[in-house]
């Protein structure tokens, strides 16, 4: 399939992983549990509980919040604005790591600064018990992943020496850790929020958080030591960037920008997806009316399942000289993103009556774009740690998730015509965004990679089978 040339030296993979990688993994299980657990009750929360009860009379700061959204994009109804919501929240949580990581390379260091957010996040949680503090609950969310996650995944890659070839492998090992509390928070504070009370969910997402302080705070002998840079690099000695190191800073944001392609789409599994499903599908399974988050939950399960044979599926590539590269891996994401969306636009087309959907066929959708995955974050997060300057290691991780910034605030502003186009025009909309970036990828695939490298020329690509 042409010339390209892979990013690693040849060293090859041996030993077991470091003691760290179990300590950062399981830290961002029970980060991740909390986050994706409140997060599951997010929109169903806003649509059908707090903004029909009109927050402005006891939400603080509501009436000039919504004033404020109203006064861009016009004035639009609860579910339009709980998608809205949703979108800005989301979008925040990942522009902060760039202040994150600023912190951390410059400032306070990963350590203090992973657990500074991480305070801040169950403090967010436990605030989300309350109609009141709504808003304050969601800020103190976005300044608390904004320090935690640039830094953590940082400190996965300074696990590894340069060379090691672990380090893809180990980038999916923390995405399992991600991905099992992906499945548990939705699935334990969904079912509590759905059956219980909404508030009783988020409270448990904050008692996810403690323990992800917990764990952290037990494992630090075994995780990479801070180094600060409060200097500038004429103080520290530090020499400066080289042509290569900015050939590779630019690849890493010509890859960034093209993961917005597929992250557009995917960040409407928890955007419009509940909000769809409640709508189209039967949820009664005999007595018995199964939760809404259920399905947000299968999302982690299915990329937990489905870690071990991506896995082997690259270790046998590798051993035959054939594994895909970090562009090509991206490439695929997006070919699979694509066709989960047209199921979920085929299915309002054939199906279009309210409760009419057989249930199961949500978590099809799910087993597709959850698999997907796996050929996209966890890859671009390998690539900068591999690809960045040292000391702009945290900071570009940063740059990485503010990608998904606009992401999500771009989802939130398309989920707003999911109530004025038909569902199958919807979802076929998001589709062909994530086969734009099929074609996109796949065009750019050789200069691409010669900038990650450094390269001068295309010429210099390894072989891809």
């Amino acid at each position: 399939m042409g010339d390209e040339r892979t990013m690693t030296t040849g060293a090859t993979e041996s030993g077991r992983h470091p003691r760290g990688l179990v300590v950062l993994a399981g830290t961002e299980m029970w980060e991740r549990f909390s986050f994706y657990g409140m997060q599951a009750l997010l929109v169903l929360y806003m649509a059908q509980a707090l903004l029909p009860s009109h927050p402005e009379a006891h939400v603080w700061g509501f009436a000039g919040f919504r004033a404020g959204i109203e006064a861009v994009v016009g004035h639009i109804g609860d579910q339009a604005l709980a998608s809205q919501i949703f979108g800005l929240y989301a979008g925040l949580v990942y522009l902060t790591p760039i202040l994150g990581g600023w912190i951390g390379d410059r400032w306070l260091g990963g350590r203090r600064t992973v657990v500074l957010g991480a305070a801040l996040m169950a403090a967010g949680h436990f605030l989300l018990a309350f109609d009141a503090s709504f808003l304050i609950a969601l800020g103190l969310l976005v300044l608390g992943s904004g320090c935690l996650k640039g830094n953590i995944a940082a400190q996965v890659g300074r696990l590894y020496a340069p060379e090691d070839e672990r380090r893809d492998r180990a980038y999916l090992w923390f995405n399992l850790g991600i991905n099992l509390g992906a499945f548990a928070g939705p699935l334990v504070c969904g079912t509590l929020g759905d059956t219980i009370g909404w508030h009783w969910g988020f409270a448990t997402a904050g008692f996810g958080m403690l323990i992800g302080i917990l764990i952290y705070l037990g494992g630090l002998r075994h995780l990479p030591s801070d180094r600060p840079q409060r200097d500038t690099s004429a103080e520290t000695g530090a020499s400066p960037l080289t042509r290569a190191d900015g050939r590779r800073v630019l690849g890493i944001l010509i890859a960034i920008l093209l993961l917005l392609a597929y992250n557009l789409p995917f960040g409407q599994g928890y955007n419009v997806f509940p909000l769809w499903i409640s709508e189209a599908a039967d949820l009664h399974v005999g007595g018995f009316t199964m939760p809404v988050p259920w399905y947000l939950a299968s999302d982690g399960l299915i990329t937990v399942a489905s870690t071990p044979i991506v896995l082997a599926l690259w270790r046998r590539q590798a051993a035959r000289g054939v594994e895909p590269s970090e562009i090509t891996k991206i490439a695929i994401g997006c070919a699979m993103m694509a066709l989960a969306d047209l199921l979920l636009a085929t299915f309002s087309f054939l199906s279009p009556r309210p409760h009419g959907l057989f249930f199961g066929w949500g978590f099809l959708y799910f087993l597709i774009s959850s698999s997907s995955y796996l050929f996209t974050m966890p890859i671009l997060l390998a690539l900068v740690s591999k690809a960045a300057p040292p000391r702009l290691v945290a900071t570009l991780m940063g740059v990485a998730y503010a990608g998904l910034f606009v992401a999500n605030i771009g989802g939130g502003w398309l989920a707003r015509f999911y109530a004025t186009t038909s569902h199958a025009g919807f979802w076929l909309g998001q589709a062909a965004i994530a086969a734009t970036g099929v074609i996109a990828t796949l065009l750019l695939r050789r200069p691409l990679l010669a900038l990650l490298t450094g390269d001068e020329a295309p010429s210099l690509l390894h072989t891809e089978e």
